[in-house]
């Protein structure tokens, strides 16, 4: 609920504070006063598009501030929480406009987007009036509209759920086909390479271990030439031989030696023994090195086999047999597609058939419910001297289905018996836009409580019975709420609760816009005015009374 405005040089407003209450609040004033200005100051702090330039002439910035009451369970929460803004019970918005066009925003001082304030206030006002296209005349929220008044937020959750089921169902379904296409079109590639692959079928690291032994063979033939020597000079003809003969000389006399020769002769006992162990490294060498020259060619061959084909597909030798896997994975979508495909497409059906029925009865349940609104409009439209009209909630079907059903709603008018139905905005009058707006309001709020709604000029061109019906359905709507309405009909402002009228003071050099609050001998004075014009006279008073007791 809207408790307060704070109003600082904007337009031709220099300083105005008002506080506002619950109930139907009233805003009258001679044509030009500036009503118009307080719903520009409202609209510009709700994050709203309007006036390009909004700052008072003179001044180097406007400063618009709003307050609302925000119990516990109010949508804005949401909105909040969403926006990382704690909220408890008292909501503070506050929007600066500078001469240059810039505007900064904040909720309980905290800086938010004039997006976030969009947001946040669908949740807190509602404005009405007969050029208002975020509202009633808006198609695009018929649906959602009916939808509320007939409360249908369970079949739509499951109508909500068998969508997103359906949606994802049909994804894989088209996934699986674009595969299938991606895999069909490649098949011919697909099955070669993987023969060509699996016939030769390389191992991790065996490009590297080939390479190692493809060098080694090339380079064989030299170094076992010279291997085959040190084997010589090692054996018996060479080192082997000498000191073997140096321990038999040494053996022979060590005797007569008296001991010295024992250190000698155990030294030449390992190095014989390491002579034994050089030469069966080096017949090891030898044996290893000994080939036949096909196989250096298989070898070659081999290697040469896995390299063309690492470079042929665009990967590494290592990389071959993972490759390879990858590519059998792409042919078993073709092998195992129409098994898949045919899961896949029970699955889709399965939910193109939930979705529908979920559809369907949601649909069932927006005609049932448009069959009463638009009973429930006829008895509001009676009182509003609009009996002859005929108001009509349209279902038909939407181009293309989504998460909300299959439905388009549009609320449509024949002002007279037997006219062709249209659009509300393009069939009624301004009068009779009017009093259909009010009625359609009333009807659809009749369960919700507290609403702070704001009509603009909504009773304009009716009169005497007709606007002392439409004050009356104003009223009822600000019973269990707040309604804000700027009207030029005494008969409306006789049935306020709270009355401000909107003055402009115009000196020499300025002009500016106020409002002030009005007590009850102020009211009767006001609401004569609105009654006879710029001359007050006794029997304007005395009727200004009899409408408000009336």
């Amino acid at each position: 609920m809207l408790r307060g405005l704070d109003i600082r040089d904007m337009l031709i407003i220099d300083r105005l504070e008002l506080a506002f209450q619950p109930g139907l609040n009233v805003l009258t004033g001679e044509t030009g006063a500036g009503k118009s200005i307080l719903l520009d100051a409202l609209g510009f702090v709700l994050g709203w598009r309007g006036r390009a330039e909004l700052v008072r002439q003179g001044a180097d910035q406007g400063e618009v501030t709003a307050w609302f009451d925000l119990p516990l369970g109010h949508p804005a929460h949401a909105v909040l929480e969403n926006a990382g803004i704690m909220v408890e019970d008292e909501l503070i918005l506050r929007r600066i406009n500078t001469r240059d066009g810039r505007k900064t925003a904040w909720i309980n001082d905290r800086r938010v987007s004039g997006e976030v304030l969009r947001n946040l206030s669908e949740t807190l006002v509602e404005l009405h009036g007969q050029h208002d296209d975020r509202g009633l005349l808006n198609p695009r929220g018929h649906r959602q509209m009916l939808d509320s008044y007939a409360g249908l937020e369970g079949p739509l959750e499951k109508t909500r759920q068998t969508w997103r089921a359906l949606v994802a169902a049909q994804r894989d379904l088209e996934t699986a086909k674009a595969k299938i296409a991606e895999a069909r079109a490649e098949e011919d590639f697909l099955r070669h390479a993987v023969a060509e692959l699996d016939a030769l079928a390389p191992e991790e690291g065996e490009e590297a271990m080939l390479d190692t032994q493809r060098r080694l063979m090339q380079a064989a033939e030299k170094i076992r030439t010279d291997i085959a020597k040190a084997g010589e000079a090692l054996g018996l003809q060479g080192a082997e031989g000498m000191v073997g003969d140096a321990s038999r000389w040494l053996q022979g006399v060590a005797g007569d030696a008296e001991g010295r020769l024992d250190a000698p002769l155990e030294a030449l006992e390992q190095v014989l023994a390491s002579l034994d162990e050089a030469q069966r490294g080096v017949a090891d060498c030898l044996d290893a090195l000994s080939f036949n020259t096909s196989e250096l060619e298989d070898v070659e061959e081999r290697l040469f086999a896995i390299r063309g084909l690492a470079r042929k597909h665009g990967v590494q030798p290592d990389d071959l047999r993972s490759f390879a896997d990858d590519l059998r994975g792409r042919l078993s979508v073709l092998d195992d597609g129409a098994r898949d495909m045919a899961v896949l497409t029970v699955a889709a059906d399965a939910a193109q058939a939930a979705f529908d029925q979920a559809a369907m009865a949601l649909r069932e349940k927006r005609q049932k419910a448009a069959t009463q609104l638009d009973a429930a409009m006829a008895k509001e439209l009676a009182p509003l001297k609009m009996e002859r009209a005929v108001f009509a909630t349209l279902l038909s079907e939407a181009e293309q289905p989504g998460p909300d059903g299959k439905d388009v709603v549009a609320f449509t008018v024949a002002t007279n018996p037997g006219a062709p139905a249209g659009p509300l905005n393009k069939i009624a009058s301004g009068g009779e836009l009017s009093r259909f707006l009010l009625a359609l309001k009333v009807c659809l709020t009749q369960d919700a409580s507290g609403l702070t709604m704001i009509f603009d000029e909504i009773d304009r061109g009716v009169g005497g019975a007709t606007a002392d019906a439409v004050g009356r359905r104003l009223a009822e709507l600000a019973a269990d709420g707040q309604v804000l309405v700027v009207t030029h009909s005494p008969q409306v402002a006789a049935l306020g609760g709270h009355h401000w009228r909107v003055e402009k003071l115009q000196t020499q050099d300025e002009t500016r816009s106020t409002v002030v609050p009005l007590d009850a001998e102020a009211r009767i004075d006001e609401i004569a005015r609105m009654l006879s014009g710029d001359k007050v006279t006794d029997a304007a008073r005395d009727a200004a009374r009899a409408l408000v007791k009336a």
